[in-house]
């Protein structure tokens, strides 16, 4: 009985360090091995609307270009996607749709994000 217990107790104590370290953690990465970060990316679609429906004087506010730099566009490719969002004429008045089309462009691996973000 003596050597069942002791048994018992030496396979428990080589078990519990196994389980310590993520036996409940279902989101577990070797800290040595692999990087990874848990951040949300928020970009600011902010156009200038003018007096009219017509895309006339519509153009991208600098919140809307620099929150697509922070998301890692490169300048100029923010400034192109910010002016292509803020100019098309189908998305005049329609917030969910300039959203749809702004997750659609961040989703978009041709997108030319940069490889850090």
């Amino acid at each position: 009985m003596k050597t069942i217990s002791a048994l018992a107790a030496l396979t428990l104590g080589l078990a519990a360090p196994a389980f310590a370290d993520g036996a409940n953690n279902k989101h577990h990465h070797d800290p040595l091995t692999k990087a990874h970060v848990h951040e949300q990316t928020v970009i600011t679609v902010s156009c200038f609307r003018g007096p009219w429906n017509d895309v006339i004087w519509d153009r991208p506010n600098s919140n809307f270009v620099d929150s697509l730099v922070n998301a890692g566009y490169t300048f100029e490719t923010a400034h192109a996607i910010a002016e292509r969002v803020c100019r098309d004429d189908k998305l005049v008045g329609n917030p969910e749709a300039l959203k749809a089309t702004m997750e659609r462009i961040f989703r978009d691996g041709a997108s030319h994000r940069n490889a850090n973000h």
